[in-house]
């Protein structure tokens, strides 16, 4: 069983989607410090900065995929070719239900593909499989 508090980065552009998942957080009373990037070129900046501003591990990532600047795909290639966070536990949480999207997305070892429209608006109870998923299973704690 995990112990260690588990930091959630979400990398959504949207700001009414990324609201109210932060705010299933709190009606869940999960006190995991959850960090927003809009798009893969800042989720990429925040996991290899160091320091204060370091995010640190366990961590989790929910990744949108259609986003500017850098795609959640192009985000997968690019942490998947960092040696310091190639083992990063991603799921993707997208609106995109396209079978090419899905199959591309675990050819980049996503811990798991989930879409917007079946988890519904509250995301009640995606934010409880996280809770759970991340209590019960063991994460990265240290980069290579």
């Amino acid at each position: 069983m995990n112990t260690d508090t588990v930091n959630i980065l979400l990398v959504e552009d949207d700001d009414v989607d990324a609201e109210a998942i932060e705010r299933a957080f709190e009606k869940a009373k999960i006190a995991n410090p959850v960090f927003r990037a809009r798009d893969g070129l800042e989720a990429l900046e925040m996991l290899r900065a160091k320091g204060a501003d370091e995010i640190a591990r366990p961590y989790i990532v929910l990744l949108d995929l259609k986003m500017p600047r850098m795609n959640g795909l192009a985000f997968l290639d690019e942490i998947r070719l960092d040696e310091d966070l190639r083992d990063s536990v991603v799921f993707v949480l997208t609106t995109s239900a396209a079978e090419k999207d899905v199959s591309a997305a675990y050819e980049k070892y996503v811990a798991g593909y989930i879409v917007k429209s079946q988890v519904g608006s509250s995301f009640k109870d995606l934010i409880g499989l996280l809770d759970y998923y991340w209590r019960v299973v063991a994460l990265p704690t240290a980069a290579h």
